[in-house]
């Protein structure tokens, strides 16, 4: 008999989860046995983010495959997923730079309609992770820094870059919650000294990857979000801002002429 509801919801909310009830629900919904059901009990009160407890994160209507030492999507980015594809309904060719898991490479593929999909990321760990979650959607994951890791023969043709790059200041890191700052790899957290490295490398060298009129999607923070499109404009893309307050999400999103 697995473990009481109730029971499950106690330890929970003893270890200072807030949503206890719901983490409790989807626990027992994931494991398939009593004994899993503790242990992943166990696991999450030790302070495992509660996504690498079950092995999986919803996003965007997925399921997405996610694993210790992997950076989790967030809720928020959805809002770059939306954005993507109300620009581009068309697109034939899909890549997810910083991939992480991929939730963002797969969300877009299952909204547009199977385009080619290509991934990319630096952390041996998230290719992994990436290649079950694209696999669904015959896409391809490539392991690198930035554009170096893509194949030569996408110059030029990408109609949707979205490029999930960490954009937390060096300094502040270490605020971040401990499931983030604990479990989840530096390289997917640290923007550099005022979260933006990235950002610039990345708008810096899009113009060169993107099809004419394609577009390149990033998530910064609101403080960020001027000098992002700053960086944009630099790269000679037209760029614009896109908010959603409800989901705390800053969209950055550059076209190319």
């Amino acid at each position: 008999m697995p473990p009481l509801a109730d029971s499950v919801v106690a330890a929970l909310r003893s270890a200072g989860c807030v949503f206890a009830e719901d983490e409790a629900e989807l626990i027992l919904s994931t494991a398939r046995t009593p004994d899993e059901a503790t242990a992943m009990v166990d696991r999450r009160v030790a302070g495992l983010p509660l996504e690498h407890v079950l092995g999986w994160a919803g996003f965007h209507g997925l399921r997405i495959s996610v694993e210790p030492g992997v950076f989790v999507p967030r809720r928020r980015t959805e809002y770059l997923v939306d954005q993507a594809v109300a620009l581009a309904r068309g697109a034939s060719v899909v890549v997810d730079l910083c991939c992480g898991s991929g939730a963002v490479g797969a969300a877009l593929a299952a909204a547009l309609g199977g385009p080619e999909l290509h991934a990319a990321d630096i952390d041996p760990a998230a290719v992994r992770c990436a290649r079950r979650n694209v696999a669904p959607f015959a896409g391809h994951v490539h392991e690198g820094d930035l554009f170096a890791a893509l194949p030569d023969t996408l110059r030029g043709r990408v109609d949707v870059l979205a490029a999930n790059v960490p954009y937390v200041p060096t300094e502040e890191v270490g605020l971040l919650p401990s499931e983030a700052r604990d479990h989840e790899p530096l390289v997917a957290l640290d923007g550099g000294d005022d979260g933006l490295d990235l950002v610039r490398r990345v708008a810096a060298e899009a113009p060169q990857w993107l099809a004419p009129g394609g577009c390149l999607l990033v998530e910064t923070s609101e403080r960020q979000a001027p000098l992002a499109v700053e960086a944009f404009a630099r790269g000679g893309l037209l760029a614009r801002l896109a908010v959603s307050e409800e989901m705390y999400a800053n969209v950055v999103i550059g076209v190319r002429p």
